[in-house]
């Protein structure tokens, strides 16, 4: 196996035209990326944090292939693999088609890069690998919750037999009671299968929970990058720092008891 990178970006930026406001106005543009350079290993877990706006979704998007970069280099093991990359999106509802069976969906990547595989033996292992039964390949993606919708699409992803597994926001669509479901199946699965796993969540203890190493982007830029456990002892950037702050903390006093 290669000892260099997957992915190989280096000063990456990306610019979006906004329309016109007037006829004689000119047109503007807004900076979603901005000369970003980041490395991915094998079996690697790389978090991108940052509010709404920052770039994490847009970056995303430039290494799963989807736009190119307006500056810059983004290259996979110095070619593309369209195959060995892909991605789990944010609302699965919207990512599944309602008129395809569970086994049509999962199967599809299969069929579209024409992989040789025997159909049935790898759909039961990717429903077997997401814990979903057997019976659910010939329903349909309306039949079931949103965290079952989830694990649908996550073995469509898995499929084609990834390196890489893109994840952006998986779990904010999903009821709070099955996002620690959806997150420890991630986990397992990257354990299982040595994916290398690039995450988008504005929820630092999402990322805290499933990845080794942290990029803070902050207005189209990465302003940080650390191992998980130091960004969160020993934080270097302002924004941050802001981030951390504003993580939810649950404040308990006991009750006083009463007088006898």
């Amino acid at each position: 196996m290669s000892s260099s990178p997957l992915f190989e970006v280096r000063g990456v930026t990306k610019r979006y035209r906004l329309p016109r406001t007037s006829v004689f106005a000119r047109r503007r543009e807004i900076v979603a990326v901005s000369r970003v350079d980041l490395d991915l290993n094998d079996s690697d877990s790389l978090g991108l944090v940052g509010d709404s706006g920052a770039g994490k979704s847009t970056l995303l998007r430039l290494l799963l292939g989807l736009e190119p970069p307006d500056e810059g280099s983004i290259r996979y093991q110095g070619e593309w693999r369209r195959r060995e990359v892909q991605i789990v999106f944010q609302d699965p509802t919207r990512a599944l088609d309602p008129r395809m069976t569970v086994a049509e969906i999962v199967l599809e990547p299969l069929r579209v890069l024409r992989l040789r595989e025997p159909m049935s033996t790898r759909l039961s292992e990717l429903l077997d690998a997401v814990g979903l039964p057997r019976a659910a390949a010939d329903r349909y993606p309306h039949e079931f919750s949103g965290g079952q919708r989830q694990r649908i699409a996550i073995a469509r992803a898995l499929a084609p037999r990834p390196r890489v597994l893109l994840a952006d926001e998986p779990v904010s669509a999903l009821d709070v009671s099955v996002r620690a479901q959806i997150l420890n199946l991630l986990h397992d699965l990257r354990d299982l299968y040595g994916l290398a796993l690039v995450l988008v969540s504005h929820d630092l203890s999402v990322v805290r929970h499933l990845c080794d190493r942290i990029a803070v982007m902050h207005r189209g830029e990465v302003v940080e990058q650390q191992q998980t456990q130091s960004l969160f002892t020993a934080p270097t950037h302002p924004y941050t720092v802001r981030l951390l702050e504003a993580i939810p903390r649950l404040r308990w006093r006991p009750s006083p008891r009463p007088s006898e």
